[in-house]
């Protein structure tokens, strides 16, 4: 009896862990083949053109408020003092992690005192959620700063650009393409792939950055690829692309060697791409040496960033074109970000939650079904006590495999976004959670056997309806829980 209880445990682990490889979608991204080669590891622009250095004027600020249709944002500018009028000026626009005025204030100082108008506003957050924003409003709205500091006293109107980084690498091209005046874009670690891509690449370069088993980066396109329950986040799908070839204005681009959540070779090969189809070939791309998602190395902007940056803006339109194009250090990108496969209808949307809460609510039918029976005058007979136990210890431990996974999810994410790893967390928590999982079936086989036995002996009647009501619920919820264990990855899978 035990070898047939051992059989079905190993028999119900391996279908479990087919059920998780087939049911889809697969995650298996593509090696990046293009590569970047920088002509000199010295981030300086070129050309002859004679710009002021950082740190040529003192620096004043000034702080406004700016009317946009709806709201009212405050913005702060940064600008030289004692420098000749027909100045460079240049807008901020904000990644997902920043918000206020006060924002880039290392950036906007350093360009200041190098001559450049520095204007940073406050993103606005009345349209802007975790759920829903519009790219293309927000290019709006930071259209109406642009305005304002085209007609700043000093501002050469004709030389002001924006500075978009990260999550506002994605606005920059549309207000570029909208409003042909901008006369640059400065694109800081810029995504350029539509966000859903970029979510998928971070989730890949983390996950595989702490070592996690192959078979959590199935759940990338399980989870980022679906539809969210409830809706929203269809900004996911934004292709900044279309915008992109569109614009005639110099770009540069400047990325950290050290930021694994953004395609460091493959986003400006496709930017250089895109503004080329309008015959734009006015591009510089600059690599900085062991610098994080904000191009900062230990809470400091890289060297050479400020410097390069300002340089640039001042020396237009010669550095538009200057060589060295593409200077610094050697970027690696080992996948292809690419487009992810959306799941099935019955693990996408809404069907997400609905699934986990019809799982415990067939779990916890029986349990309220006897709580209803106590409350008649004729309650219903109850499950034998071994099969009251057996059910109890089966939707328990399914209950276990989906707190096991969730703690250990949270485990690998904060590894990942720290930066750290933990080969025991990891690797053992991968197997703790495995075992938990087969422990499940080990005890839902054990209930199952003990229930077939209770109808041999006792016969149908011996546990009454809310009895039967219990033990079908249980295994039946128990059975929901453990599929969507596997559609995650916890069983073994041969394939």
């Amino acid at each position: 009896m035990i070898y047939r209880k051992l059989a079905a445990v190993l028999g119900l682990v391996l279908i479990f862990g087919l059920i998780g490889s087939l049911s889809g979608p697969g995650w298996s991204p593509q090696p990046m083949t293009e590569v970047v080669v920088p002509e000199t590891a010295d981030v300086a622009i070129g050309s002859d053109a004679v710009t002021d250095p950082v740190g040529t004027y003192e620096t004043a600020q000034e702080t406004i408020e700016v009317e946009l249709d709806g709201a009212t944002v405050l913005a702060t500018i940064t600008y030289p003092v004692g420098a000749p009028d027909g100045r460079p000026g240049m807008l901020f626009m904000h990644g997902a992690g920043t918000a206020t005025n006060l924002n880039f204030a290392d950036q906007a100082q350093a360009l200041a005192s190098a001559g450049v108008y520095a204007m940073v506003p406050e993103k606005r957050m009345d349209t802007y959620t975790t759920t829903d924003r519009d790219y293309v409003q927000m290019a709006q709205d930071y259209l109406v700063s642009w305005r304002i500091l085209t007609e700043w006293p000093g501002v050469d109107p004709a030389a002001v650009g924006l500075y978009g980084e990260s999550e506002g690498a994605w606005i920059a091209p549309v207000a570029a393409a909208q409003e042909p005046d901008v006369a640059f874009v400065v694109f800081v670690s810029a995504p350029v792939v539509p966000p859903r891509e970029q979510f998928a690449f971070a989730a890949d370069s983390y996950l595989r950055s702490v070592g996690v088993p192959a078979a959590l980066l199935r759940a990338i396109p399980r989870g980022l690829g679906a539809n969210m329950p409830g809706g929203g986040f269809e900004y996911a799908d934004f292709d900044a692309s279309p915008y992109q070839q569109q614009m005639e204005q110099p770009v540069l681009l400047m990325y950290g060697t050290a930021d694994s959540s953004m395609p460091t070779v493959q986003g400006p090969l496709q930017l250089i791409d895109d503004i080329a189809q309008t015959g734009n070939t006015q591009y510089t791309l600059r690599y900085f040496e062991g610098a994080n998602h904000g191009i900062r190395i230990d809470d400091a902007l890289a060297p050479g960033f400020n410097d390069a940056l300002a340089r640039w803006t001042l020396g237009l339109p010669d550095t538009a074109t200057a060589e060295p194009r593409i200077a610094g250090a050697q970027p690696v990108q080992l996948f292809r970000a690419a487009p992810v496969s959306h799941p099935r209808w019955y693990a996408d949307g809404d069907m997400l939650v609905w699934s986990i809460v019809g799982a415990f609510a067939l779990l916890l039918i029986g349990p309220v079904a006897w709580v209803g029976s106590r409350l008649v005058r004729r309650p219903s007979r109850r499950l034998p006590p071994p099969l009251a136990r057996y059910s109890a210890a089966t939707a328990l431990a399914a209950t276990a495999v989906l707190v096991v996974f969730a703690a250990y999810i949270v485990q690998v994410a904060n590894l990942a976004l720290n930066y750290r790893t933990d080969d025991l967390a990891v690797q053992g928590g991968w197997v703790l959670l495995q075992a938990v999982g087969i422990f499940a079936v080990a005890v839902g086989v054990r209930s199952v056997s003990a229930g077939i036995n209770a109808r041999r002996t006792l016969g149908a009647e011996a546990t009454g309806a809310v009895g039967r009501i219990t033990w079908w619920g249980v295994h039946l919820g128990a059975t929901v829980v453990l599929l969507i264990a596997a559609y995650w990855g916890v069983f073994p899978s041969v394939l």
